[in-house]
C-alpha cells in the first residue's frame, strides 16, 4: 500500500451522461476537485451506485480514479458482490489497477451467521494481493459484522481495517473498543454526522458521501483536528451536519447528492435508480448546495 489511509476519503459519485452511460471525463474532474480540497478517493461504494453498475463498469470507474489521482492521494475501491466467487473475481481485476486498498461489503439478501462472514472475508483476503477493508452497512445488506468478528478477522494479515456505516455511535464505538489494542487495524467512519467524534475516539479516516458536495468543509473537520484545533473541528462538523440533515430529508444519497452537484454546475447526471424530484425540491436542493459546490 503506497498511501496510509487517513483523513478524508470521498465516497465519490459515479457520473453518467445523458444516455445513462459512464461519464469518465466528468469522473476524473470530480476526482481532481476532491484532491484539490485535500481528500482521497473511495470509489464504487454506495454513493458510487455500485448496485447498478456491471462488473466492467466497476473496473472502469476504479481505473479512471487511479489514473486521475496519479499517486497524489489514496484510492480505495469497493469490490463487494453477493457471492465470494464474484467478489474475488472483481477484486483480482481491480487489484491490478494500482488501487491502495479495496473494501468489501457484507453479502446481502441471505442472512449470514458470523462464522459464515469470517469464511467469506477470509477467502477473499487469501485470494487478493491488495489490502482489504471490511464494510459494515447492515441497514442496506441485512447482515451485521459484530465487533468480535471484526477482531477475529483483524488477525488476517491482508485485512487492515473496517468501514462502519451502521449509522450510530454505539456501533462505531463498539468496533473501536474491540480493536483498540490492535494498532495495525483501522476503523473508518461512514456516517457524515459522526466524522469529528470518530476522530476523537480513534478513527483513522472517514469515508464521506457528503464530501462530494462540501469537499472543503468536510476536509476542515480533519485538518483542524490534526492541527489540534478540536473546537474548530467540532464547529466544522456542526456546519456539515446541518447540511446533511436538510439534504437527506429530501431523498436518500446518492440521488440527492448527485442532484445537488448537477443543479450547481457539475455534469454528473442522475442516479440510475428511480428517484423523482419535484420542482420545489430541486429549488431547495440547489439553494442548499450553492454555498458549497
Amino acid at each position: 500500500m503506497s498511501h496510509s489511509i487517513t483523513g478524508v476519503l470521498t465516497a465519490i459519485v459515479t457520473p453518467f451522461d445523458n444516455d445513462g452511460a459512464l461519464n469518465i471525463p466528468e469522473l476524473k474532474r470530480q476526482v481532481n476537485r476532491q484532491i484539490e480540497a485535500g481528500n482521497g478517493i473511495f470509489c464504487g461504494g454506495t454513493n458510487g451506485e455500485f448496485f447498478v453498475l456491471n462488473e466492467d463498469e466497476k473496473v472502469a470507474v476504479a481505473s479512471a480514479c487511479v489514473e486521475a489521482a496519479a499517486g497524489r492521494v489514496p484510492v480505495v475501491a469497493h469490490i463487494g458482490e453477493v457471492s465470494t466467487r464474484e467478489t474475488i473475481r472483481l477484486g483480482q481485476r481491480i487489484a491490478q489497477l494500482g488501487v491502495d486498498a479495496v473494501s468489501v461489503i457484507t453479502p446481502w439478501f441471505v442472512p449470514l451467521k458470523q462464522g459464515e462472514l469470517v469464511a467469506h472475508y477470509s477467502a477473499i483476503a487469501d485470494a487478493l494481493s491488495v489490502p482489504m477493508f471490511l464494510y459494515n452497512i447492515p441497514a442496506r445488506t441485512g447482515n451485521t459484522i459484530e465487533p468480535q468478528t471484526a477482531r477475529q478477522l483483524a488477525q488476517h494479515p491482508n485485512i487492515i481495517g473496517l468501514k462502519d456505516s451502521a449509522g450510530n455511535y454505539e456501533s462505531l464505538k463498539g468496533f473501536l473498543d474491540a480493536v483498540r489494542d490492535m494498532p495495525n487495524f483501522s476503523i473508518l467512519n461512514g456516517p457524515d454526522s459522526l466524522i469529528h467524534q470518530g476522530y476523537v475516539d480513534g478513527c483513522s479516516a472517514c469515508i464521506s458521501g457528503l464530501a462530494n458536495v462540501a469537499a472543503k468543509e468536510i476536509n476542515a473537520i480533519w485538518s483542524r483536528f490534526q492541527a489540534g484545533d478540536i473546537e474548530g473541528s467540532r464547529q466544522a462538523q456542526e456546519k456539515v451536519t446541518v447540511l446533511r440533515t436538510e439534504l437527506y430529508k429530501i431523498a436518500f444519497s446518492p440521488a440527492v447528492v448527485k442532484k445537488t452537484l448537477q443543479l450547481n454546475g457539475h455534469n454528473v447526471g442522475d442516479s440510475r435508480y428511480a428517484v423523482a424530484f419535484t420542482p420545489a425540491q430541486q429549488q431547495q436542493i440547489q439553494e442548499l448546495g450553492a454555498p458549497y459546490c
